[in-house]
């Protein structure tokens, strides 16, 4: 017994002890000495230490070293930019490493053609990229996230239209007539670059919130292996997944939007408008008496807003993430909305110790837009600013009561006298609200992959894929017999698309380390195939006393169908020495059933070298330096977009109206061929590329420049044919090449970092310049540009391509100015020095492409708050001001139209003084092609992260960041039209791209 209680008190005094060192040690304060440094042993220069719980803190030194006062058993969080957060226990002397975050380390893999690779070992010229959450903007289409942020890639959105695409052009354009958008790859599936009418952008189908991250193959090493389809560049698109044992996690984005108009065009008032006509000795009683804001009256004020909502997370072995998104977008222009619906799932299980992997991933979007006319805009600038919207006369009961010039009409209805008149402007609010075209979307895709690593030889994996892609259109277009276009009879029209495709591919690749020596080798194959049918405008009007059908094209007449397939084998090999020196190969092959046989095979050959000289022995001493590596490629490869199926054989059709014969009282139709060329064959264009990476100062300073030419040979291009050559005035042909060269240049620094306060600065900088080498299309060195016509003329082409020219060179007359630098009008210089002003003396000057195109983004961060702004610039880019050469008419002739209607001019057409009535055409003079280089703030965002604003259970909830931003807040610019981004270089009825105010959330629960 007494020794049970000898024991008892020695057991008591243990206790009462070492309750007294545990208080005694919580109240000590240690002073905390350490050494941050990251996995490779460099320190850490202004990693941010702090005490967890407190506030302050302190920031390493040149060495990496810091020293904080700390309780005992606090923790110790370590920060730094592009490193995962460390926490440990305080003690006296601390060692501490800091690991590299996926997206910031130069070992981080980036997804590459069939397959991943380290981005510290391409040998090509390939981007990475990671939306930011904190400066990426107001971002409704995936396009949007890369406008200004990778050299060399030029992404023009479409205009201001809800949901509106872009076009992209990385390195310039690389064809004539042919496609010239890059591959667009999303989660490993190829899509059909064609988008279906009545979607509005071929990237509808992916939720901006989804996207992991962007890789850009920019050079031909990184893009053969892609072959025939990647001469304009590959994007490839990741989303985002979960992760393996993640618990549940669910992330929620809103944002309210409200848009209006950046900027109007400048046209005369109504009383400005009734001093010009009476300056020309007319009176002011042949005009109205109002004031009408033709433009006021068709843009407005909007409110959009989206909200997507995601899970992510991991059941033991298999990560899942599904998420959803609505998004409810109304255009400024009136009429026009779009609502989107997109959703998602990936599921990724892995089984056998991952030996086996899956990856599944399926998406939805359903999508409705309602489009607006965009001839109203043209329309309000145009229509006579004296006469009001709407008029209270019966006698224009027959345009629904809007103001238009009407004239004498018959028609079955006794009562319906008059008509519009089609020789007049339009009321353009009538042209709104007269026409309702509505438009419904549905897209399905799916990918299935599959990678197996082989038992017992695990250095050898088997990938196979199987990804399909369903889109399905249609759009119904109602417009009243109240219109100006269609009058009385009125018109309702469908138009249905339909495609699909199926992706097939498998390739065995084998990777293993034989000392110094790493090779990784792959090969495989693919097959691809395209189909897409519809039914173009079919529709009819009514007469609605008879009941008869007018005009009517049937389902007959317009339905169509074509298809389009792909057999391809490719390789690849990978080969590192010492970790130092880098060599890649690929070689792709491709069958198109777009060919004839000898032309169906094309063969697209890579290599590359690349040396890591930050790794060399001789530079072991270079602490400061993280990455230093020189690379140097070339490469093929080829283009078939943009040709018709079948285009090289004789496709037997049903004839017009103009084509039928007769047998006694009866006319028939006939089948006609379509014209054909059997001797087309694949573009082909040849790139070599050098370029350099360098990190330094644990890579809070990064750069990478490259230098390239690419050579296409074999260009596409319709080109005019000599009457009975064939069925039809023009035909496709492979007629020249065409060469592009430029510089690239872009860098990642953070110019300070402190413990509460970082600047992060990101610049891209690319410079090209595109000339035709050789074109031989027939007799001439020339071809027209399709689809860009000069204002008021008769088809009056405006661009055209020469040898020796940038590609879509303007084709105009040179001008001839007074003492005084005003242009003379019709007076132009006699380049031919025949004597007569005519085709002969125009000449080639500028062209729509800008020879620089630079992007900026500066972020902000204090503590929790964040501010940031993007910038571009497009440098030697020219437009056609359209609006100002179709209103150069200031005269009584001019404005005044037939059955005494009247235009109106924008005010600059007044000053400059051009009556149009000279015989050589004012419209297509060089004064017209203007200068418009632009500097456009992107975006500023300033945002709060806040904290989790409920615990439970020792959970974080709902923690997130608030954030407000401007879109296009302001633009900086001498060109004067409405706007100096225009895609293919004439500035005709754009879209206004509006000026957006956006407050947002983000919620992660």
């Amino acid at each position: 017994m007494k020794q049970v209680k000898f024991k008892n008190a020695l057991r008591s005094v243990a206790l009462a002890g070492g309750l007294f060192l545990t208080a005694s040690a919580f109240g000590q304060q240690l002073v905390v000495k350490g050494h941050v440094k990251d996995a490779s042993g460099e320190p850490i220069i202004g990693a941010t230490v702090r005490v967890d719980g407190t506030d302050g803190g302190t920031i390493t030194d040149f060495d990496g070293n810091f020293s904080i006062k700390a309780d005992a058993k606090s923790v110790i969080k370590v920060s730094y930019i592009g490193y995962e957060t460390a926490s440990v226990n305080a003690g006296q002397s601390m060692n501490i490493i800091l690991q590299e975050q996926g997206g910031n380390s130069l070992n981080e893999v980036v997804v590459i053609g069939y397959g991943r690779a380290k981005k510290n070992d391409l040998t090509g010229s390939v981007t990475a990229m990671k939306p930011d959450e904190m400066s990426k903007g107001i971002t409704n289409n995936a396009s949007d996230m890369l406008v200004g942020k990778i050299a060399g890639v030029d992404v023009q959105t479409a205009g201001g239209a809800p949901g509106a695409g872009a076009q992209i052009r990385i390195r310039g354009g690389a064809s004539l007539s042919a496609s010239n958008d890059p591959l667009y790859v999303i989660d490993g599936l190829v899509i059909d670059n064609n988008t279906a009418t009545g979607m509005s952008n071929i990237l509808a189908n992916i939720n901006p919130n989804d996207i992991e991250t962007f890789t850009v193959l920019k050079s031909a090493s990184a893009t053969a292996i892609y072959g025939s389809r990647a001469s304009n560049g590959v994007i490839i698109i990741t989303t985002k997944k979960g992760r393996n044992g993640q618990k549940p996690t669910f992330t929620y984005n809103g944002d309210i939007t409200v848009s209006t108009a950046l900027k109007k065009y400048d046209v005369l008032s109504g009383n400005e408008y009734r001093d010009l006509i009476e300056s020309f000795g007319l009176s002011r009683d042949l005009l109205g008496d109002a004031n009408t804001d033709w433009q006021d009256e068709i843009l407005r004020t909007t409110v959009s807003t989206n909200h997507s909502i995601s899970m992510q997370g991991g059941l033991k072995n298999m990560p899942y993430r599904v998420s959803a998104g609505y998004n409810i977008g109304n255009g400024i222009l009136k009429t026009s909305w779009m609502r989107r619906f997109n959703a998602s799932v990936n599921l990724a299980p892995s089984f056998f110790d991952k030996h086996l992997n899956f990856n599944f991933t399926a998406k939805y979007m359903y999508e409705k837009d309602r489009y607006a006319d965009s001839g109203a805009i043209g329309a309000a600038l145009a229509m006579d600013p004296t006469r009001p919207v709407r008029v209270s006369d019966p006698e224009y009961s027959v345009v629904g009561g809007y103001y238009q010039t009407l004239v004498n009409a018959s028609y079955s209805d006794p009562e319906w006298k008059k008509t519009s008149y089609s020789q007049t402007p339009q009321n353009p609010v009538a042209m709104l609200n007269n026409k309702y075209c509505l438009a419904n979307s549905h897209d399905y895709s799916g990918n299935a992959e599959v990678d197996y690593k082989i038992h017992g030889f695990e250095d050898l994996h088997i990938h196979a894929s199987l990804g399909a892609q369903y889109t399905a259109t249609d759009q119904e277009t109602d417009i009243s017999r109240t219109s100006y276009s269609n009058n009385y009879y009125g018109r309702q029209e469908l138009l249905t698309y339909y495609k699909y495709n199926i992706v097939g591919s498998a390739y065995a690749q084998y990777m293993h380390e034989f000392g110094n020596h790493d090779v990784d080798i792959m090969a495989g194959a693919e097959q691809s195939h395209y189909h897409r049918s519809g039914i173009d405008n079919m529709g009819y009007g009514i007469d609605p006393v008879t009941g008869d059908r007018f005009d009517e094209k049937t389902r007959k007449d317009r339905e169509w169908a074509t298809h389009n397939s792909l057999v391809s084998y490719f390789g690849r090999l990978n080969y590192n020495f010492l970790d130092r020196y880098l060599v890649t190969a690929t070689f792709r092959a491709d069958g198109s059933s777009r060919f004839k046989k000898g032309h169906k095979w094309g063969y697209f050959p890579s290599a590359a070298v690349a040396w890591k000289i930050s790794s060399e022995p001789f530079m072991k001493n270079a602490k400061w330096l993280n990455d230093l590596k020189l690379r140097f490629d070339w490469g093929k490869t080829g283009q078939q977009n943009g040709i018709d199926d079948f285009s090289y054989v004789p496709v037997y059709v049903k004839g017009d109206q103009y084509s039928q014969y007769s047998f006694g009282d009866t006319y028939y139709y006939t089948m006609r061929p379509n014209k054909y060329n059997e001797k087309l064959t694949w573009e082909k264009t040849e790139t070599w590329n050098v370029g350099l990476d360098f990190a330094a100062l644990n890579n809070r300073f990064t750069f990478s420049i490259d230098g390239y030419i690419r050579n296409t040979k074999d260009l596409l291009a319709k080109v005019a044919t000599e009457a009975g050559v064939t069925l039809g005035d023009n035909l496709i042909q492979n007629v020249g090449s065409l060469r592009n060269y430029g510089l690239e240049l872009s860098f990642d620094v953070k110019p300070i970092v402190t413990k509460d306060f970082t600047w992060d600065l990101t610049y891209n900088v690319g410079w090209n310049k595109n000339k035709i080498t050789a074109l031989n299309a027939g007799d001439r060195d020339w071809v027209w540009v399709d689809g860009t016509n000069a204002a008021r003329g008769n088809d009056t082409k405006l661009q055209r391509n020469k040898v020796g020219e940038p590609i879509n060179s303007f084709f105009v007359y040179q001008q001839v100015y007074d003492e005084n630098g005003k242009p003379i009008e019709g007076v132009y210089v006699d380049r031919d020095g025949n004597g007569v002003i005519d085709d002969g003396d125009r000449y080639y000057y500028k062209s729509p492409a800008a020879d620089v195109i630079m992007g900026l983004t500066s972020k902000f961060l204090y503590k929790n708050w964040d501010l940031s702004f993007s910038l571009r610039a497009s440098l030697g880019n020219y437009v056609y001001y359209h609006a100002l050469a179709n209103s150069a008419i200031v005269c009584e002739q001019g404005l005044r139209r037939q059955a005494g209607a009247f235009s109106n001019v924008i005010s600059d057409a007044v000053s400059l003084g051009f009556t149009g009535q000279t015989a050589a055409m004012n419209s297509i003079s060089d004064y017209f092609i203007r200068n418009a280089s632009f500097l456009k703030c992107s975006n500023i965002t300033l945002g709060y992260t806040f904290p989790a604003l409920l615990k439970y259970s020792g959970q974080d909830y709902f923690s997130g960041r608030v954030y407000f931003t401007v879109q296009n807040p302001f633009i900086i610019t001498k060109y004067k039209g409405l706007d100096p981004e225009v895609a293919n270089g004439v500035d005709k009825d754009p879209y206004p791209r509006p000026i957006s105010f956006q407050l947002g959330v983000n919620f992660n629960f």
